[in-house]
């Protein structure tokens, strides 16, 4: 006869993602949190568009395309 598994009380969310990160960080990991830009705001995409002027107007633009079609090996995207 199987062994039937022991009933334990649910637990709550906070309990199971406490369970979970003690199971990552048993594995070796461990948290890390990105900050990244907010592109719903508008302020951050004026900020994109004027960096992208910026580097579009770069004097090596023409060089440094050059060798990054030179460097890349465009044989993994056939």
């Amino acid at each position: 006869m199987a062994a039937t598994p022991k009933k334990t009380k649910p637990q709550t969310p906070q309990q199971r993602m406490a369970a979970r990160r003690e199971r990552l960080r048993a594995q070796g990991l461990r948290p890390v949190q990105h900050w990244v830009p907010d592109l719903r705001d508008p302020q951050v995409l004026e900020e994109i568009r004027r960096e992208i002027e910026l580097m579009a107007q770069h004097p090596e633009n023409d060089a440094i395309d050059v060798w990054n079609e030179a460097a890349y090996d465009w044989s993994a995207w056939k």
